[in-house]
């Protein structure tokens, strides 16, 4: 195999300028899903037994829950043709957009387009993923605990503060690794959409000297670095934030 670095040294400045926009695509979805999957898993978990809010909660649970099955059951790779060419031209249009028209709407479709669009795939699809791991965190604590709490005065957000994300969050730590994880791996989708990240840093040196070797074992390289530097970052909060030995 004839590995010829000088092409990567040609593209360095591209790669480089992809890799920091992978870094900033995957932790600003990251931070947004962990967020919108906190806010969805506890209110899949709530509960209302009177009153006209009992009805429009379970409305509301019933549309979350069809937002969870639907962004855990379609590809990611098609979620993200579908906002970036269907659901942000909806919304941001120089003419008719339901958010954001005129002048400010093309100059975020000229210049941050697929930017824009990619982290809100990302960030919806982590969410619907997120949203379940935090149910079922919450689910694994004792009710005995909750029951506890609200005994000694403790209101449902005092308990879910102090008694019940603590000790959640100490077990759903390795599943929201695997899944930020995976959302690193997964934002070379948006390379799909024009956006310049490492997978499309890769595809275009690969266009240009119609050479595959070196610009995919390239990032391959970068993204195994990426997602071993993040397992141990997870496996030192597994460590720091374990309950401690019982002697």
């Amino acid at each position: 195999m004839d590995f010829r670095w000088s092409i990567i040294e040609g593209y360095a400045p591209l790669f480089i300028k992809g890799f920091f926009m992978t870094l900033e695509v995957a932790v600003i979805s990251i931070i947004a899903g962990t967020v919108m999957g906190l806010l969805l898993g506890m209110l899949r978990l709530a509960d209302v037994q009177h009153g006209m809010w009992k009805y429009v909660l379970r409305v509301t649970k019933w549309i979350a829950g069809f937002y969870v099955a639907f962004f855990r059951g379609t590809p990611l790779f098609v979620q993200i043709l579908l906002i970036h060419f269907a659901v942000m031209p909806m919304l941001i249009h120089q003419d008719n957009g339901l958010l954001i028209s005129g002048e400010l709407a093309r100059t975020i479709k000229q210049d941050y387009g697929a930017f824009v669009s990619g982290i809100v795939a990302l960030s919806l699809n982590a969410a619907a993923y997120i949203s379940e791991i935090f149910r079922a965190g919450i689910q694994s604590i004792d009710r005995g605990q909750s029951y506890a709490a609200s005994s000694l005065g403790m209101g449902y957000r005092l308990r879910m503060r102090y008694i019940i994300l603590p000790q959640a969050f100490r077990r759903m730590l390795p599943p929201l690794g695997n899944e930020a994880i995976t959302l690193l791996k997964d934002s070379s989708l948006v390379s799909t959409i024009g956006l310049a990240e490492l997978a499309y840093a890769a595809r275009t040196v690969a266009g240009n000297y119609s050479r595959y070797w070196e610009p995919y074992i390239t990032i391959s390289v970068v993204y195994f670095t990426m997602t071993i530097c993040l397992a141990m970052l997870v496996a030192r909060l597994e460590k720091k934030y374990s309950a401690p030995s019982r002697h």
